[in-house]
């Protein structure tokens, strides 16, 4: 009988700590966004220039993964969470230029706020979906990891190559990857094989940031409005 009622315990002191973590993963996510859209006004309205071309991208890529490296290296400290805010801010900096060539349009206002909209539109259902579903979505993770490899290795290419069928093409399958991603992070938090928050939140803005992008880029190539 008390081998039984600790294995209740257990398992309620199991979900407890899996309730924890999503419920900061959540909160730190929302405190995300303040530094973001922080980094994107600042961007725009100071016309901050940014590097392009293949230089631009490995400089990126860099300083991203340097943040990410430190935010991994700290992740159960307060300093994780600073790292964290910091490179949110640094990712609203990077939103500089799509923002610009999206206000650029008449519409452009119109587009940011339908791609933001958008963006919480998929994450509010993938997310539900990932922690009411019984299906087991951890073997996502391999498939999607290695889409991401195609996709940057692509990007990269279209920088020098310049083809619009492709960007379109690579802006498309980033929406799906990424919405698909979310499924993946969620689920891990809600089944226990994610325990820490600050990392939980770092993988959950990756995607949000990058189903925002591709779905405001798309927006701009068919919808903009030069008039």
């Amino acid at each position: 009988m008390n081998q039984m009622q600790n294995i209740y315990d257990y398992a309620g002191a199991s979900q407890a700590v899996r309730h924890n973590v999503l419920r900061n993963t959540y909160w730190l996510l929302a405190l995300s966004m303040v530094p973001t859209v922080l980094g994107a006004f600042i961007g725009v309205a100071f016309h901050v220039p940014m590097l392009g071309g293949g230089l631009g991208a490995l400089l990126f890529l860099g300083i991203a993964f340097g943040f990410i490296w430190g935010i991994e290296r700290n992740k159960d400290s307060g300093l994780g969470v600073a790292l964290l805010l910091g490179f949110t801010f640094f990712m609203g900096l990077m939103l500089t230029p799509i923002l610009s060539r999206t206000l650029g349009y008449s519409n452009g206002g119109f587009l940011i706020m339908t791609a933001f909209g958008g963006t919480a539109s998929v994450f509010a259902v993938m997310a539900s979906v990932a922690t009411v579903s019984k299906r087991d979505f951890s073997g996502l993770g391999k498939w999607l990891f290695a889409g991401v490899i195609v996709m940057i290795i692509a990007s990269l290419a279209n920088i020098f190559l310049g083809l619009p069928a492709l960007a379109i093409t690579i802006s498309v399958i980033a929406i799906a990857i990424f919405s698909a991603y979310i499924l993946y992070d969620v689920q891990q938090i809600v089944n226990g094989g994610e325990t820490n928050y600050i990392r939980a939140t770092l993988a959950i803005y990756l995607d949000v940031y990058n189903i925002f992008v591709n779905l405001l880029s798309l927006l701009g190539i068919f919808g903009g409005n030069r008039d």
